[in-house]
């Protein structure tokens, strides 16, 4: 696919700003995607900035190649899964760092490559595979997986309250081959709650994300992100919806209690100290102006924790 433009990525100055990127620090991106977040912070910590960009996505990979030439020098990308970034980071002696950035769910790089099974309207074949030497595909779920099993996929990663009909209707309508297919056997169901977005939006986020198992990911991701930065080093992550923003405040709310004392304890006794703060107590989104311009950042959260010690 020819891509005409790049898309604008979503929150690039709060994302810049708040990551506080300066002159000669390190940072990796663990969501390249087109390189538009990597391109700025690539821009604002010259002279000596250095940045390591990781994408599951081969595609991504030769995008932001093309897009980031003039940054060849001061930056590596990796065709990877982003859990793998305590490997990759130690790997090139990448470490400690003074930022890493997450931006998380499916990029609009993956939505306008065709052939990846995510578009509603196109006869698309069911993958839904960030990296495509992943054996399990959205199309082995739908039409494998029993009516139970997949409507508690479907509810467990996206709290879709139709889950249980969607998947009585998606066993009884088998096989299922395409996107188009199953977007529109969906959109004729008769369903208890309908929201403004397409009635499969909910559906196609649990399959996306039970395909790249996302929730594991993510739970490894950040745990290792924010090990890999140098005290006062920030980690900051966008998210789109409630199942990886419960992930991202969990996390972030255990390292702002790090209580060490026993389950039964009425008190706190141990006297451990966070190791991490806020950046902002609530979490930033998208201006008017920027969901405008990019409907697809309208849902966005931008959470950015400091590592204290």
């Amino acid at each position: 696919m020819n891509l005409k433009r790049y898309h604008f990525p979503v929150m690039l100055t709060e994302v810049v700003e708040n990551l506080g990127v300066t002159p000669g620090g390190r940072y990796i991106d663990c969501t390249l995607g087109e390189g538009g977040h990597s391109e700025a912070i690539l821009e604002f910590s010259q002279p000596g900035g250095q940045l390591l960009g990781i994408d599951a996505d081969h595609e991504a990979i030769l995008v932001s190649k093309r897009r980031l030439e003039a940054y060849k020098d001061c930056s590596y990308l990796v065709n990877s899964y982003f859990s793998n970034i305590s490997e990759i980071a130690h790997e090139l002696k990448f470490v400690p760092v003074h930022g890493v950035l997450l931006d998380l769910g499916l990029s609009s790089l993956q939505l306008d490559f065709e052939n990846r099974g995510f578009s509603f309207s196109e006869e698309e074949m069911l993958d839904m595979r960030f990296g495509l030497e992943n054996d399990l595909t959205a199309i082995e779920i739908v039409n494998k997986f029993s009516e139970k099993k997949l409507s508690d996929l479907i509810f467990d990663l996206s709290q879709d309250p139709n889950s249980r009909i969607i998947a009585k209707a998606i066993c009884a309508n088998r096989p299922l081959n395409t996107s188009k297919e199953l977007a529109d056997l969906i959109n004729s169901i008769k369903l208890k709650v309908r929201r403004k977005h397409h009635p499969a939006t909910l559906t196609f986020q649990a399959l996306r994300m039970a395909v790249n198992n996302e929730v594991n990911e993510l739970n490894k991701v950040l745990s290792d992100a924010f090990s890999l930065l140098g005290i006062g080093g920030k980690l900051a992550v966008i998210s789109y919806h409630s199942t990886e923003d419960k992930i991202v405040k969990n996390f972030i709310n255990n390292g702002l209690s790090n209580c060490e004392c026993p389950p039964l304890n009425f008190e706190c006794n141990c006297n451990v100290s966070p190791y991490l703060k806020l950046i902002n107590r609530k979490p930033l989104v998208p201006t008017i102006e920027e969901i405008n311009q990019n409907p697809r950042s309208r849902s966005a959260k931008l959470r950015v924790i400091e590592r204290i010690r």
